[in-house]
Parts: structure tokens; sequence; C-alpha cells
């Protein structure tokens, strides 16, 4: 039986989860909040580096700003499509208004832009919005690479 290390949302915790329960709404062992709920998670600058360091799933952040249109349209979109691909993977949104110098730290030039992050290292870039199928659909073929 293999087993992932997922970062808890909440707590930040590292938790070992075997992959056959990943799908089966698996909660935290130290504070007991469910790892997974179908929606992006919100991270900063301490959380995001827990993420990258810890988490065995590939991480897929939308980074965005609140005074940003095509930002707001996509939001919903990024939240249909985590229903979809979590718990396969971990959705977050990164607001760069209030931590900058995680656009700066990860070269972000224009917004909104996806990154995919897999066992801490960048596999795949996109700017623009789009919608919850072309958001899977390039999430999905960025882990092919």
């Amino acid at each position: 039986m293999s087993s992932v290390h997922v970062v808890c949302p909440h707590c930040k915790a590292a938790n070992r989860v075997p992959v056959e329960r990943l799908g089966q709404g698996p909660s935290c062992g130290k504070c007991h909040s469910p790892l997974f709920n179908a929606r992006p998670i919100n991270l900063d600058a301490s959380s995001i580096g827990r993420h990258l360091e810890r988490d065995d799933l590939p991480l897929l952040v939308d980074f965005w700003a609140p005074w940003c249109g095509p930002c707001r349209v996509m939001a919903p979109e990024f939240e249909k499509a985590a229903r979809n691909l979590e718990p396969g993977m971990r959705l977050a949104r990164v607001d760069t208004e209030a931590v900058p110098e995680l656009a700066s730290r990860h070269a972000i030039r224009s917004i909104p832009t996806l990154v995919m992050f897999h066992r801490g290292k960048e596999v795949g870039r996109h700017s623009g919005a789009v919608g919850a199928a072309d958001i899977e659909r390039w999430a999905r073929a960025q882990l092919q690479k």
C-alpha cells in the first residue's frame, strides 16, 4: 500500500495518506479537519512554502489580484475545476496584492497566471483567464510531461 504526504489546509501539518484513501474524505491527524474540501485554498508566503516542501500532490496555483477583471471572471471557473481535480491535486490561490513577494519570487508578469508545481518544482505555467474545462485539461496535461 503506497502513501503520499498531504499538507492540511487548516493547520499545515503533513499527513501520510494511503493513495487508496485519497478519494474517501481523509481528515488531518492533528486537527481532524478535512484534508480536501473541493475548493481552492488561499496561500501566503509561509503556507506556500509548506505545501511546496512537504506535499506530494501536484499544486496548481492561481496568482490573481482583486482589482483584475479577468481574475474575477476566472475565480468561479477555478472553483469548478477544484471540484473535479481534487483530491488528485491541490488547488490554491495567491493574492498578489496581499503577498507581492510571492509574485516576484515566482516571476509573475501578468495575471491571472496558473502555475503547476510538483514536488516543489514548477512544471507548467499559463497566463490568461480560462474556463473550468480548459483549466482541468491544462492541469492534467502538465502532469503528463
